[in-house]
């Protein structure tokens, strides 16, 4: 299948050259055309490769950004051919959401406060092992939207450790005050690049659940991060 991107960015020849081998080391990516003029690049590909996942062939941390022509209507064609319903895109979010709540109300025995603690752990740990199962590729997905992380890539390296530690905090009950503020900064300053991604209508990968599932960056994941804020607010104001 061959589709045409456009390239923003490219201003001579050597950037038209870098581009197009950064493409090519892709090894889904067939062949490559990049033009200066129009900034286009048509890349044939053996199976279909994401826009995020080309913008990570060519580079996060780059002036080159890649994304969807307009006049390519084979993109649309494919996206309504590969689209999914909202169930079945968050399937796996919704599983582990359900399972946590769960465990969490058996464990809590009917404890509000504690039950809230318990999921907090659960969210936290679980998040953090799919996370910890490709570091790399979190981190690499992470960069694409969290504000720290695009400036400092590191910090995407570190971030699932800071999950590890605020889920063993709130399984072990380690200083209830400094866990909640320290999860209300943390999850509070990761859901503004959220945020901002979503409102730019960023068509980015997710990386809540690191890069073992392509979830796409929706309102879900803002969600998600302010239910965390909330849910430590409270526990802080019960304190």
């Amino acid at each position: 299948m061959t589709h045409t991107y456009t390239v923003e960015g490219i201003t001579c020849e050597g950037c038209v050259a870098k581009v197009k081998s950064k493409l090519l080391m892709h090894p889904d990516v067939l062949s490559a055309d990049v033009k200066l003029e129009g900034q286009k690049a048509t890349v044939t590909m053996q199976k279909h490769i994401s826009v995020p996942a080309l913008q990570e062939a060519i580079g996060v941390n780059t002036k080159y950004t890649i994304s969807q022509d307009a006049s390519d209507h084979s993109h649309h064609t494919m996206n309504e051919a590969t689209a999914k319903s909202w169930i079945a895109t968050y399937k796996p979010l919704l599983i582990i959401g359900l399972f946590i709540t769960g465990v969490s109300a058996i464990a809590s025995g009917g404890s509000l406060h504690l039950g809230m603690s318990y999921f907090m752990a659960g969210f936290f740990l679980v998040f953090s092992f799919f996370k910890l199962l490709d570091v790399k590729g979190f981190a690499s997905s992470y960069a694409m939207y969290d504000l720290l992380a695009i400036n400092v890539p590191a910090y995407g390296y570190i971030y699932p450790f800071i999950e590890l530690g605020l889920g063993l905090a709130y399984l072990t009950g380690f200083n209830p005050f400094f866990t909640n503020v320290a999860t209300i900064v943390v999850m509070g300053f990761s859901s503004m690049g959220v945020i901002k991604s979503v409102l730019n209508k960023q068509k980015i990968r997710c990386a809540c659940l690191g890069a073992v599932f392509n979830l796409p960056m929706s309102t879900v994941t803002i969600i998600e991060d302010l239910l965390m804020v909330g849910m430590a607010t409270a526990m802080l104001a019960q304190l």
